[in-house]
């Protein structure tokens, strides 16, 4: 009788241990020890939230923190890296970080400079169609837009032959967004949060921008401005290095953040209004069990022991 006791007392013991350790729920990580760095230390903006209104503070280390604790469901605001970047006699050849630890691994977020969008194998270009990274990501951006189904239409609005090859019209369209400093204006991403899955090591990052973009664009582009699909989407660039790897991520979908840039200074009733999310492999931060499962282990050693004690006083 007595061994049988025992034995359910173990049983009962490992089943919450057990139990503890099959319901520790995927925790989400966040970013920790926020700065600010780069080459252009200074030029960044920090948005807290007021109501549903994004809104200009101070630029703190506290404040840049605490913007960076939401995630998409719901963006609690933001840091602008490289704010200044639409700016006459703005630098195109530095930039702004924003570095931190996530998962136990520090993770720098960057603004691009010119060299990250026109760096070739054999130097540098700006023309299009050159084997770097403008022609490439600009290519993604005109068709988002719309551009690629419209190219009949801007040939008979731009006078040219129906044989037009759709390489010229993406040349000029590519030339217009050149000469309006796009390349900058897609340079200063928005972070609004960094967030790690603890259980796949996924890291999601939230950059804040515009939920229709084609109100932002059609009255720079000239005639191309005409032909934008109207909503489409586009986030800037944010130039990411992580695990000794770099990537430029970006994205032409975005959920509404239900939130506009309508208090303060330099507000203008559309900024971050959606919320576009990329995603790069991270690495699974080293598991921990929580209190309970560590007492569930406890008791179970517990038992354990007990028994052997048991078992010597009977002999």
């Amino acid at each position: 009788m007595k061994m049988t006791f025992q034995k359910l007392v173990i049983g009962a013991s490992m089943a919450i241990g057990v139990s503890a350790l099959a319901t520790v729920p995927a925790q989400a990580g966040t970013l920790t020890g926020a700065t600010i760095g780069g080459t252009a230390a200074s030029d960044y903006l920090v948005y807290d939230v007021q109501g549903n209104s994004t809104i200009s503070v101070n630029k703190t280390s506290a404040n840049v923190q605490k913007v960076l604790d939401g995630n998409a469901a719901n963006p609690t605001g933001n840091v602008e890296l490289r704010a200044s970047s639409e700016q006459s006699g703005f630098d195109f050849n530095k930039n702004t970080t924003l570095t931190g630890q996530i998962g136990g691994k520090s993770i720098t977020l960057s603004s691009l400079t010119a060299a990250d969008w026109f760096t070739t194998a054999s130097g540098s270009s700006t023309t299009y169609g050159a084997n770097n990274f403008a022609t490439t990501w600009f290519n993604k951006f005109y068709d988002a837009a719309g551009l690629a189904s419209n190219e009949s239409t801007i040939k008979l609005a731009l006078n040219l032959p129906s044989v037009t090859p759709s390489s010229y019209i993406r040349q000029q369209a590519y030339n217009a967004f050149f000469g309006i400093v796009g390349f900058q204006r897609s340079s200063d991403p928005n972070i609004s949060y960094v967030n790690q899955n603890d259980t796949t090591g996924d890291i999601q990052i939230g950059l804040a921008g515009h939920l229709n973009l084609k109100t932002y664009y059609a009255p720079l582009l000239g005639a191309f401005g005409n032909f934008l699909k109207d909503g489409f989407q586009a986030s800037e660039v944010v130039k990411v290095t992580y695990n000794d790897k770099t990537d430029f991520l970006y994205s032409f979908s975005a959920t509404a953040s239900g939130l506009t840039n309508s208090l303060g200074v330099g507000a203008d009733g559309a900024s971050h209004s959606g919320n576009y999310e990329v995603s790069i492999k991270g690495v699974p931060p080293a598991a921990v069990p929580e209190p309970s499962v560590m007492l569930g282990l406890l008791g179970v050693a517990g038992v354990f022991a007990t028994q052997r004690k048991l078992k010597k006083a009977s002999i």
